[in-house]
């Protein structure tokens, strides 16, 4: 039996997605908008947060 494994987006990744900087991306992280997990010492943002991120967004600005 396989399990498929969230997606887990680095934040260069993100940033490119997202067309932001850096620091605007690792502000989403801080303020808690944008969620993710320490793997190590790197962080990762689950695929399915991102895209409830853009969803909320969206919403927000309608």
């Amino acid at each position: 039996m396989t399990t498929a494994t969230p997606e887990l987006l680095t934040v260069p990744e993100v940033m490119a997605r997202l067309r932001l900087g850096r620091s605007t991306v690792y502000d989403l992280i801080r303020s808690r908008r944008l969620l993710s997990i320490t793997v190590g010492r790197s962080r990762r943002i689950p695929a399915d947060a991102l895209r409830d991120f853009i969803t909320r967004e969206i919403e927000e600005a309608a």
